[in-house]
């Protein structure tokens, strides 16, 4: 199983989604002119302001469902992994695909906004949709779908549910070790596993609306107190600081882990946790209530910042500061660096509970294992909520009321199987996962952007409205010559009527 995992990604992580990823968020950025700087004010104005219906879920609603997506693993063990496989310089690397992909992500959920629909009373949206109203390409729009039901209902929760079990243990201890048809599994994995799934399937069974619920009060809640705790532990060795900033900033150019493994991971982690051009935004996305589309297409762009100028550097800084971290190339046995001893897993948080342990003694790893569990399942979650809207596309088509039953029954099992499993094999899944959405993703929206440009010429209209200083904001979009944007037709047609 692991051969087969990783001669995948080998494929699809080539240095060519590398640099389309860094690349794209270049472009978008020059393009927008810099959205992600220019609207910065905007965007908390529209994070703390927005409003529901029974349709839709608010603009802060909207961030925290897409926040359980981005703020995860990928924060605590994915910047570990980023450090131990490609050295502190792949931190810099994470910032630069943050800060790039901020403005891919204004776009993609832009596009959302605009190509969504109301489905079963419901808001839907996302790549599959715009893929095919913006592209007219119905083919390409279901193998986005079909990919997106495997990675986020199979793939990707896998790595989600597996570091909870890993943190757990660490607590906890490995318990009696039984046999299954899964091989050895520790006991304490596997109570884990069972907990886990019994809670996800509450949730789940009970619709997008109380995911949104649970979501919107617990990300902000955890990601508070993990920066509260990581802002402590900089404090008492502020003095330390400046000479992690500089090892991050002279590994960056100089990588003790060789430029290709510095780029590489810092850019591979930085996707999987900003999720910036990956596709998993923009179904949150569309799923938000505002007036005009660019309103959540700038909420979005800042989610981006909060995940990894936020969380993931709090997160970077705790390692570095305690030097919790060993670097090795990937699939060598010797180090380059080992400030630990033993071969400590870089795939998964141990180097995050190690850093807190040594400061905060007795609480460290509980903390950690905690924060881990919330940040981990509610991102699950939100990989549901991904899944489930592209099987509302499917079933556009085809209505078979069982593959909604049988994505629940998936997402499920694959937890289990996560949580129970080898890090490097959960790992290994996920990347098959994002970087497949990826490079489907990415290509689709520079498709579109050369095609009709709806995403900056809602930006255009956004900030002419802005100027004018109207009091409600209206999105007409046959003003603007873009097509299929069925829906805001239909509501500007109401908003005229009155």
């Amino acid at each position: 199983m692991q051969e087969i995992v990783n001669t995948l990604n080998n494929i699809i992580w080539s240095p060519a989604l590398i640099y389309l990823c860094l690349g794209t968020g270049l472009f978008f950025s020059v393009i927008t002119r810099f959205v992600q700087i220019r609207h910065f004010r905007e965007m908390w104005r529209l994070l703390l302001s927005g409003k529901s219906s029974k349709q839709g879920i608010s603009s802060f609603q909207a961030l925290a469902v897409s926040l359980s997506g981005r703020v995860g693993t990928g924060n605590i063990a994915g910047v570990a992994a980023a450090i131990g496989f490609g050295g502190p310089g792949a931190v810099f690397w994470m910032w630069i695909v943050a800060f790039f992909g901020a403005a891919t992500a204004y776009i993609e959920s832009t596009n959302a906004q605009i190509y969504k629909e109301e489905q079963d009373g419901l808001y839907r949206g996302g790549p599959a949709y715009y893929i095919e109203k913006a592209m007219g390409q119905k083919w390409y729009a279901w193998i986005f779908a079909i990919a997106t039901i495997i990675a986020c209902g199979a793939l990707l929760p896998t790595v989600q549910s597996n570091s909870i079990g890993e943190a757990v243990t660490m607590v906890f201890g490995s318990g009696n070790i039984i046999d299954t048809a899964l091989g050895p599994i520790a006991m304490t994995k596997l109570y884990t596993a069972v907990f886990i799934v019994l809670i996800l399937g509450f949730i789940i069974f009970g619709g997008v609306k109380r995911i949104a619920s649970f979501t919107q009060v617990v990300v902000p809640f955890m990601a508070l107190a993990y920066i509260i705790i990581a802002c402590v532990m900089i404090f008492l060795h502020i003095d330390r600081l400046p000479d992690v900033f500089m090892l991050i900033i002279t590994d960056a150019f100089t990588p003790m882990a060789g430029v290709g493994a510095a780029i590489g991971w810092g850019v591979k982690r930085g996707v999987y946790s900003n999720e910036a051009g990956q596709g998993t935004g923009p179904h949150a996305a569309a799923a938000a209530e505002v007036d005009h589309p660019a309103q959540q297409g700038l909420v979005q762009a800042f989610s981006v910042y909060i995940d990894t100028l936020f969380v993931c550097t709090a997160t970077a800084f705790m390692i570095l500061i305690t030097q919790s971290y060993n670097v090795r190339l990937e699939g060598e046995a010797s180090f380059i660096v080992q400030n630990i001893a033993g071969d400590i897993a870089a795939n998964s948080p141990a180097f995050t509970q190690i850093a807190v342990e040594s400061m905060l003694t007795g609480f460290g790893k509980p903390f950690i294992a905690i924060a881990l569990f919330f940040f981990a399942f509610t991102t699950i979650l939100a990989y549901y909520f991904i899944a489930e809207n592209n099987v509302s596309y499917i079933k556009r088509t085809y209505n078979l009321p069982a593959l909604t039953f049988l994505l629940k029954v998936l997402i499920m099992t694959a937890t289990f199987y996560g949580t129970v499993k080898a890090a490097d094999v959960a790992w290994g899944m996920g990347d098959v996962g994002v970087g497949m959405m990826a490079w489907l993703n990415i290509i689709g929206i520079l498709i579109i952007f050369f095609m009709a440009k709806p995403a900056v010429k809602a930006l255009k209209d956004y900030e002419r409205q802005q100027k004018e200083g109207v009091d409600n904001y209206t999105f007409d979009p046959k003003s603007l010559e873009i097509e299929n944007a069925d829906f805001w037709e239909k509501r500007l047609e109401q908003q005229n009527k009155k």
